[in-house]
């Protein structure tokens, strides 16, 4: 219903910034050949041109990462704004350091900077333009689907509710209809379950919510069936588990329908798009921190014997193990003398924390302060085994001890970063700990993974809870 209309919008969104990018290009040039004459030689069109097959993808990428896509009837032009900002600037940094890579050199920065600002203000007016015409185009009674919830009770208010809070994207509440069951009829009732036909006919309705208890519903078969052969379109609203958080969905295995629960996200688009944006961030990560992995490993091996990277089984997606890698910060000893020290845990639940660990070495206290222990963590991001962002992976030791609401965390993919390193990391409850991670999979968005990643680097430098 409302997905449908949002998914059309995000299509027909997409395809025009892709436009205004492509145009904002050529007039980015001019302004910069005209306005910026007196600076450097420009060279001619041609030269730049190849660069437009590095924006397509980058552009993209980051404005569905920053959710540009997204849309809602809160969503308000002041945050497209702020995500079209976001997603340029993550755009020419992008761009910038692979043309550094590239050594471009003949290549003008002021152009870069001057594509950048124009293709802003090209997206901002974009938005503008086109919250002016679907404005126009859904005050036309044409566009507009009238809408009629058959009901009395509690379900059915909070439908009208909606429908009527979305009278932005096209609906138009009509009134309910009497399922003859012991509620009362509302006031707005048109009449009985009976002569819906002729409320079909009189008001022009487009689509008919049955929002009535599950017992009745084998009743009104006949209803359907008339509603089917009238063309109208007939939904059912569905709380067969009330109490159950995971949200609903129809699928279909061949000709089969499936009524789907789940928690986790749906939008392969999105989920597609997140883990394109995975390997090309920590591939160029790898590549631009090549310096710090050569300066790591020769301290790591000059302050204590043994190998300069560390592999450790965890705990993925459903619990499927892998090996995660990271920088050795402990004497190669430090499993075997875990029993010794495991009695001054300073963390509750399962998790081990300690702040002044002894087997930890001096070059390795200052590798887990800096979080640069990690980086070696961006292969498993680039393997498929981690995310950039996601609940941390955890020992299958501490998985085995998990009560079963904390197992939900690992229904998706872990991260390299996450919500509870963002949030002070071991100054936080275990339980806290977990909420968090199963609070980001309930919200998770790409703009989601774009702010918990931005506040990774304040939360790096400063090393507030890391140990």
């Amino acid at each position: 219903m409302v997905r449908k209309k949002i998914k059309s919008i995000a299509a027909s969104t997409y395809i025009m910034d892709a436009a205004l990018t492509v145009a904002s290009f050529f007039l980015a040039y001019r302004i910069r050949a005209e306005w910026f004459s007196s600076y450097e030689r420009l060279q001619p069109l041609m030269s730049y041109l190849w660069l437009l097959l590095l924006v397509a993808p980058f552009w993209t990428m980051a404005l569905i990462y920053t959710g540009a896509y997204s849309f809602s009837s809160k969503t308000t032009l002041l945050r497209e704004w702020l995500k079209i900002t976001a997603a340029v600037t993550a755009g020419v940094v992008t761009l910038t350091a692979v043309l550094f890579l590239l050594k471009s050199g003949y290549l003008s920065r002021l152009f870069i900077l001057t594509f950048a600002a124009t293709n802003a203000a090209c997206l901002m007016g974009g938005r503008v333009f086109m919250r002016l015409y679907l404005g126009a185009w859904l005050k036309r009674p044409m566009n507009v689907s009238n809408v009629v919830v058959v009901g009395a009770g509690e379900e059915a208010l909070r439908v009208a509710a909606l429908i009527k809070a979305h009278g932005d994207w096209g609906f138009r509440f009509i009134g309910y209809v009497s399922d003859g069951g012991p509620d009362a009829p509302h006031s707005a009732s048109l009449g009985t379950v009976n002569s819906i036909q002729d409320i079909i006919h009189r008001h022009h309705v487009d689509e008919v919510i049955f929002a009535v208890p599950r017992e009745r519903v084998s009743g009104l078969e006949d209803v359907f069936l008339m509603l089917e052969d009238e063309g109208i379109n007939a939904r059912l609203v569905l709380s067969i588990f009330p109490h159950m958080i995971a949200r609903i969905h129809v699928e279909e295995l061949e000709d089969l329908p499936l009524l789907t629960f789940t928690t986790l996200p749906t939008d392969e688009t999105a989920l597609f798009a997140k883990r394109v944006f995975d390997v090309v961030i920590a591939f160029a990560m790898l590549i631009v921190s090549a310096p710090v992995f050569a300066i790591a490993a020769a301290a790591i091996k000059l302050n204590s014997p043994g190998p300069v990277l560390f592999a450790q089984e965890r705990c993925g997606i459903n619990g499927r193990r892998f090996n995660m890698h990271k920088f050795r910060s402990m004497y190669v000893d430090a499993e075997r003398r875990l029993p010794d020290v495991r009695v001054l845990n300073e963390f509750d639940g399962p998790a081990f924390k300690m702040r002044n660990d002894p087997r930890i070495t001096p070059v390795g206290r200052w590798l887990r302060r800096s979080s640069l222990d990690e980086l070696p963590q961006l292969w498993n991001v680039i393997n498929g085994d981690m995310s950039m962002v996601g609940p941390r992976p955890p020992l299958a030791g501490e998985v085995a001890l998990y009560e079963r609401w904390q197992r939900r965390r690992l229904s998706m993919k872990p991260g390299l970063t996450c919500i509870w390193q963002v949030s002070g990391r071991s100054n936080i409850g275990f339980a806290d700990w977990m909420r968090l991670d199963l609070q980001y999979i309930d919200n998770w968005s790409l703009w989601l993974d774009f702010k918990i990643l931005a506040k990774t680097i304040p939360a790096v430098l400063f090393g507030k809870g890391a140990y």
